[in-house]
């Protein structure tokens, strides 16, 4: 392909304009899936009075039930709907389960779950398949173009969380649900109307057409039909890499995944969050900038998106902007509540928001060593991620260790889920996107769809090993300490991530030249 026209393609910050309104899309739905989760155990414990163990149980079902169902969206999408048809379908089905939800009645909460778990197999493996799509022909920039989609994942679930949060505070949890549902409505509107920029990509049944159809030159359609022929014997050992990574990915996701559960209930039990004088001050000052500048950063994204696809997307464009207006608006409220306080009271699903404040930060910087000649193998980076995941929650256990064996509440200082956040997140950078990348790009074209929905079970059973542990932390903590808890999520990832090392030269072998 001539210069100028791979210039003209990657043209937003070094990459596609189509990236950036599946960005979005998948922002607004990690906006009402985090947003949705944050304050769900808090609901049951607090509003309806339901036991720890009951409350992380349900949590349980909810998120690893919606990582179950995406083999079925997946298969459905590349058999039936087509990628763009099964994430609008799904979209709209997430709309609904969060209306229903914000009933507040045990019956509608049911099926207001019933229906995420439904949406969510239709949306999360075809959105992620057509960015697959965007850069088949440029397999060496999908591990930064799964990242900078990853910084919309976790931008999303930043917004999600925070404002969500604040309103299930300040007004009622109905209100936290309903928020969740409306910007998923919005953001259902917004891809449909935006969806033409994908060109060909998704539009039909195991249809994958590159989205640039301005491309003239005889030889580069040529290079575009090409079909890369790969013998079954390489194939072969491609699946037994993404096996592999599946299969040690569960022990990330089972300890990853007690942010939502257990950390939340430590947050909300067993950490100081109450502060007043200085850490007071200094708390209103962090909570400022993490809500401005970040909401400023995403906005400076979303005016570059409109400069270059207002023409071409007017409404899918009005749409996004009209949002992010409401957005602000919340956010500027929050703010004027807070601030004039003389003391903070930290919301226990506050710190949630740490996560992804950490992404939106580093992952450009993740995006750019991934593409820079010190990019490691796949297994260096998976192991990396594994050792960063239990060194945070080593942080969790050393900080834990005061309290007393079967305490049912303590004071510990927000700096120790402050640092776990922070190691967590790097080794999230490290593992999830990356594993998206790898399995697009040692996957037949054809099977994309459903592999995404196979690797989407890991999240599965990471997320039902973690419930099921987690919901556990009453009796462990009454029965040895909290810090025996955290210790338990710092042994196995370490391990794990020893594994990863000494598996590399192996799986650089299996992978035969795929980097």
């Amino acid at each position: 392909m001539n210069a100028t026209a791979k210039t003209n393609e990657f043209s937003l910050l070094g990459h596609k304009p189509a990236l950036f309104v599946l960005f979005f899309t998948e922002m607004w739905e990690r906006f009402s899936y985090y947003g949705m989760r944050a304050i769900f155990v808090l609901f049951l414990v607090n509003n309806w009075e339901w036991s720890n163990e009951r409350a992380v149980g349900l949590l349980m079902i909810y998120t690893s039930t919606v990582y179950l169902t995406p083999l079925i969206g997946g298969i459905i999408a590349d058999k039936l709907l087509g990628y763009q048809k099964a994430v609008a379908f799904g979209a709209l089905a997430m709309t609904l389960g969060h209306a229903a939800m914000a009933m507040e009645t045990e019956m509608t909460l049911y099926i207001g779950i019933g229906l995420l778990i439904i949406g969510n197999g239709l949306f999360k493996p075809n959105v992620t398949s057509i960015v697959s799509g965007l850069y088949d022909k440029y397999p060496d920039r999908k591990d930064g173009a799964f990242t900078i989609f990853y910084m919309g994942v976790n931008s999303g679930g930043f917004l999600g969380v925070l404002l969500c949060g604040f309103l299930a505070s300040n007004l009622s949890y109905a209100w936290g649900f309903g928020l969740a549902g409306i910007f998923m409505f919005l953001g259902t509107l917004q891809f449909w109307f935006g969806r033409s920029i994908f060109g060909n990509i998704g539009i039909a049944p195991s249809i994958k057409v590159e989205v640039s159809d301005a491309i003239e030159n005889t030889d580069d359609k040529k290079e575009e039909n090409k079909v890369e022929v790969v013998p079954a014997n390489v194939q072969r050992d491609r699946y037994i890499v993404v096996g592999l990574l599946a299969f040690f990915t569960v022990f990330f996701w089972t300890a990853f995944e007690q942010a939502s559960g257990s950390m939340t209930i430590f947050a909300s039990d067993y950490t100081q969050r109450t502060l007043e004088g200085n850490s007071a001050l200094i708390f209103k000052i962090v909570d400022t900038l993490i809500t401005i500048v970040p909401l400023g950063i995403i906005s400076w994204v979303l005016l570059k998106l409109f400069a270059q696809t207002f023409k071409k997307i007017s409404l899918s464009n009005i749409i996004l902007g009209i949002s992010f207006l409401g957005i602000w608006g919340i956010a500027i409220w929050k703010l004027t509540v807070i601030l004039p306080k003389d003391n903070a009271e930290i919301e226990a699903s506050w710190f949630l928001i740490l996560n992804s404040l950490f992404i939106i930060g580093l992952a450009p910087l993740f995006s750019k060593w991934w593409e820079s000649k010190y990019n490691p193998p796949a297994a260096v980076k998976f192991g990396i991620g594994m050792l960063l995941l239990g060194i945070g929650f080593g942080a969790l256990a050393y900080g834990s260790s005061g309290i007393p064996q079967g305490a049912k509440t303590a004071s510990v200082s927000i700096i120790w889920l402050v640092i776990a956040y922070l190691l967590h997140t790097m080794g999230e950078l490290c593992v999830s996107p990356v594993g998206l990348s790898y399995v697009s790009k040692l996957v037949p074209p054809k099977k994309i769809g459903m592999m995404f929905g196979i690797w989407y079970l890991v999240n599965f059973l990471g997320n039902f090993l973690a419930g099921y542990i987690g919901k556990s932390i009453d009796s462990i903590v009454e029965q040895y300490s909290m810090s025996y808890f955290f210790l338990i999520f710092t042994i196995i990832p370490v391990v794990v991530g020893v594994i990863f090392l000494v598996l590399n030269p192996l799986m650089k072998k299996l992978m035969h030249g795929i980097r």
